[in-house]
């Protein structure tokens, strides 16, 4: 069923279950995602198959659905010879099939929807999201991630997703797009080694949003799973809100070859550590799938 209780006051009342990776869910099924767009691409082209990975990581125990929006962007789909309004019909139709997979769910537990936005360099598909430094200012920055960040708002998700960030700047840069907008937001950085991926402190990194009232969580995702603790304590400690991680398989992305080289370190029973250290919102990012989650749901459940 669809949330009669906000992600804030769930938050505050316990821990919830994110999903894990839509491209995984997606390739698993049988979908090409080698073009730049990734799993935006199918927004236009197979949107049933968008509700139905939604679907799956719902039946495994998933509390939030993040929409498929996270390269989603005017730019990107210009490129495509997509024009602005249908772009914006896209985003918006990627909320609406959060939605429809958790009414087909059928589930008496609340769901929620959140709405992506990923960082700038996922839209130059490059692997620049896991660097950041991309040479635009703050201001340059925002005004990129403002006109989605509106779209997205206005399909009324229950909470803006700004993921996979790689840099204190672009982070300061969402913070201020996404004011006024009337829906919450939660932040995560993408980090490794204890430092953002554009090498600031993640105490400094975190701490741009500790006043920002439109923020109601704060943490990591598409990271590895050993960079988790220390960064929740850290999110947790700076900031006093509730702390949101999902970290990715441990495998590592070769933007070139594009694809995943490595051996998964993911495993369900790191949740507990996660949530000591202040986890609120617990999930996998990409290459962790609904088995995954499933085992995530069940060890929270049983905590």
């Amino acid at each position: 069923m669809t949330s009669t209780i906000t992600l804030a006051e769930a938050l505050a009342a316990g821990t919830v279950v994110l999903d894990g990776g839509m491209s995984n869910q997606l390739e698993s099924a049988g979908h090409d995602l080698s073009d730049e767009l990734w799993s935006a691409r199918l927004l236009a082209e197979q949107p049933e198959a968008i509700t139905e990975a939604h679907l799956a990581y719902f039946r495994a125990g998933a509390d939030v659905a993040i929409t498929s929006s996270y390269q989603a962007t005017f730019e990107g789909f210009e490129k495509r010879g997509i024009d602005h309004d249908r772009a914006a019909e896209l985003m918006a139709l990627s909320v609406e099939l959060a939605r429809e997979a958790a009414r087909r769910a059928r589930v008496s537990r609340p769901l929620w929807v959140a709405a992506s936005a990923g960082p700038y360099g996922a839209m130059l598909a490059d692997g620049s999201e896991y660097r950041g430094r991309y040479g635009l200012t703050a201001d340059e920055l925002e005004r990129f991630h403002r006109p989605r960040l509106e779209v997205l708002a206005a399909a009324r998700p229950d909470v803006l997703a700004l993921e996979t960030v790689p840099d204190a700047d672009e982070a300061t840069a969402l913070l201020r797009a996404v004011r006024g907008l009337g829906v919450p937001a939660w932040l995560t950085y993408s980090v490794a080694d204890g430092r953002t991926r554009a090498g600031q402190p993640l105490e400094e990194a975190f701490a741009l949003a500790a006043d920002v009232d439109e923020v109601i969580a704060v943490g990591v995702n598409c990271c590895a799973p050993e960079d988790v603790d220390a960064a929740a304590s850290t999110a947790a400690r700076v900031t006093g809100k509730p702390v949101v991680v999902y970290p990715n398989s441990g495998e590592t992305w070769d933007a070139e070859a594009r694809a995943w080289t490595g051996n998964s370190r993911f495993t369900a029973d790191q949740v507990t550590g996660w949530q000591q250290a202040g986890a609120r919102l617990v999930g996998g990012c990409c290459r962790v799938g609904p088995e995954a989650i499933s085992g995530i749901a069940g060890t929270l459940g049983a905590a």
